[in-house]
């Protein structure tokens, strides 16, 4: 009996004219992603990508579970495949079906049609099938209305599949079709869902990270790194620039009235962001940042911010409150690192009193005590890169 991997795209279908340039590609984020599981075969039919193993040595359990990990896929199912005849359907479902249906009380099976030429309807396709699985299931009822599991059998182009239903699959579009992005990523809980949402929605993501040693430590950076890594399940790959602030922070302790040093340093990273972002073929930034949820957040305080680049900065947390934020971190599986007590750059030389209401004009008066330039120059020409991978890749 062979078994395939059904991938039901997401919103692909609603792309029209643009949907093979969405397919290629996510076959190609497919074929890359699943690699670690072994050699598979891929092709299209019908709002579906087909994963078909080319010999017995593939993991068909881990190429399920990375293939659910993949944007652009609605759900994944994993079928036995057979000929477009009902006995063959029968002999195939009452071997393959038991085993996925047994400690389950209640089943229906649902039929689907997708080749209009197969002489059955659907319903009895169903009706076939579902008394098939009876008969050699005794233990399990029958329940149309509210199953606790449904069995399906589609008759597609080439074959008829057989599974138990389907897992939800990562959703979104497929990674890298809407143009490259550089996340401002710190330690804490909010940036690392920020660049999974952006790549959800098809923008190839790259990281900047700031750090302040020796203020912050070591392994804060492998903190960063780790949650960098925890993205790539679902990105595949990252590459993390990381800048050194400590000289400008310690000048600004200096130099700057303590209420404008967070506003001041955020102005400084982004304007450091905007050029790693540009030498990286980046055209926007990302940021973690949620309206009013700290001082640098406020309205006043973000078109400030803004001000100090000539490129988009998105904000795909802007109007979601922290609860909201914390439950994707969870489902993503980056909130139990981000709460790990490490110093990140920006909780070093936090005001007491920082500027909730900046005027732009007083802002720049304060910026042009210090030579924001030549620091940030040399900085910049002291950045490091880091390519990341997710676990099962390293």
């Amino acid at each position: 009996m062979k078994e395939i991997i059904l991938c039901k795209y997401g919103e692909i279908v609603l792309k029209g004219l643009n949907k093979p340039y969405f397919e290629s590609a996510l076959t190609k984020e497919m074929k890359f992603r699943i690699a670690p599981a072994g050699e598979f075969d891929f092709f299209h039919s019908q709002s579906v990508l087909y994963v078909s193993p080319r010999n017995d040595e593939c993991d068909i359990d881990l190429a399920v579970e990375l293939a659910k990990k993949v944007f652009g896929i609605a759900t994944v199912a994993r079928a036995a495949e057979c000929e477009k005849n009902m006995d063959a359907i029968i002999k195939t479902a009452v071997e393959y079906l038991p085993e996925k249906l047994r400690g389950y009380k209640t089943f229906k099976v649902n039929g689907k049609r997708g080749d209009k030429r197969f002489p059955l309807t659907s319903p009895e396709i169903a009706r076939e099938v579902g008394g098939a699985i009876c008969d050699v299931m005794p233990e399990i009822d029958v329940d149309l209305i509210d199953p606790e599991i449904t069995a399906m059998v589609e008759i597609r182009e080439d074959s008829a599949y057989i599974h138990a239903g389907g897992e939800r699959g990562a959703g979104g579009i497929p990674y890298g079709t809407c143009g490259k992005a550089t996340l401002l990523l710190s330690g804490g809980i909010d940036s690392p869902v920020a660049g999974y949402m952006m790549a959800r929605r098809g923008a190839a993501i790259e990281a900047i990270h700031f750090e302040s040693f020796p203020y912050t430590s070591e392994r804060a950076e492998e903190k960063v790194a780790e949650l960098a890594s925890l993205i790539c399940e679902y990105t595949g790959r990252m590459r993390m620039r990381v800048i050194s602030m400590t000289e400008i922070q310690e000048e600004m302790t200096k130099k700057i009235n303590e209420e404008y040093f967070t506003l001041l340093l955020r102005r400084s990273m982004m304007r450091l962001a905007a050029r790693a972002a540009k030498a990286g073929g980046a055209i926007t930034l990302v940021t973690g940042e949620s309206l009013g949820q700290v001082a640098s957040q406020t309205m006043p305080a973000l078109v400030v911010t803004d001000s100090a680049v000539d490129m988009p900065v998105l904000r795909p947390l802007i109007g979601m409150d922290k609860e909201e934020i914390i439950t994707i971190a969870r489902k993503i599986d980056t909130f139990e690192t981000s709460i790990q007590p490490f110093e990140d750059c920006c909780t070093v030389f936090t005001p007491k009193h920082p500027k909730t209401r900046p005027e732009l004009e007083k802002v720049l008066a304060e910026e042009a005590k210090m030579d924001f330039a030549s620091l940030e120059d040399k900085a910049f020409a002291n950045l490091r890169i880091r390519e990341i991978r997710r676990a099962i890749d390293t």
